[in-house]
């Protein structure tokens, strides 16, 4: 696992953010920008054909914005059953309730880069995946 705690993650103190820019700077597949007591903002930078994958949070909402790229999202009550599918565009955004597996496959031709809102915070406060697998030995 590693884990970068040079100042990337802003809070819990009071921080402004052109989520944007900021979304396209990063080039870790995983950046905790904002970590507070009930939400958290992260930066995603996710490779060609690569994916988020699969994934289910039984105790966080999840609000995930294409900053840019092409992204499929897919979603459903269990992991066999992904019923809910959608394409999504710079600008575009999903909300993924407590309890609902779900993946994000970029599906475009450059790194898809998106901002990511967890209620309540979902990694430790300066989290820093250099790499997907980074963020599976955790």
């Amino acid at each position: 696992m590693k884990q970068n705690h040079k100042k990337t993650d802003h809070g819990p103190e009071a921080c402004t953010v052109n989520m944007p820019a900021a979304a396209r700077r990063n080039t870790n597949f995983r950046t905790a920008f904002w970590t507070g007591c009930q939400l958290q903002l992260t930066f995603m930078q996710i490779p060609v054909r690569g994916e988020i994958g699969l994934e289910c949070h039984p105790d966080t909402e999840q609000f995930v914005r294409v900053e840019q790229g092409q992204a499929l999202v897919c979603m459903g009550s269990c992991k066999e059953k992904l019923d809910f599918q959608c394409r999504l565009g710079p600008g575009d955004a999903v909300f993924i309730p407590q309890g609902c597996w779900h993946n994000i496959c970029n599906t475009g031709r450059c790194p898809l880069k998106l901002s990511s809102i967890y209620a309540p915070p979902h990694h430790p406060r300066g989290t820093v995946h250099p790499t997907t697998e980074d963020a599976e030995d955790c």
